[in-house]
């Protein structure tokens, strides 16, 4: 099975086939709906988005939960 998939080169609309076997088309629809995107495209893009988005959680937030707020004695200068 193929997809079309429609993107924007150089201010010219493009598409391009991408072979899928049917399983995975079947499933980029239901996604589609569950996501209620216009297009296969959207839902590609999406899951790109989300794939991006938690590799720089990943990177940036590693030490996330472990590092507590700072308190007035962490100041580490005399206020008296």
């Amino acid at each position: 099975m193929c997809i079309r998939i429609c993107f924007l080169a150089e201010k010219l609309n493009e598409t391009t086939t991408i072979r899928v076997s049917r399983k995975t088309a079947e499933a980029l629809e239901r996604l589609r709906t569950k996501l209620k995107a216009e297009s296969l495209d959207a839902t590609i893009q999406s899951l790109v988005a989300k794939q991006r988005k938690s590799l720089i959680d990943e990177a940036f937030c590693i030490d996330q939960g472990r590092i507590k707020p700072f308190t007035e004695e962490d100041r580490g200068e005399d206020r008296s």
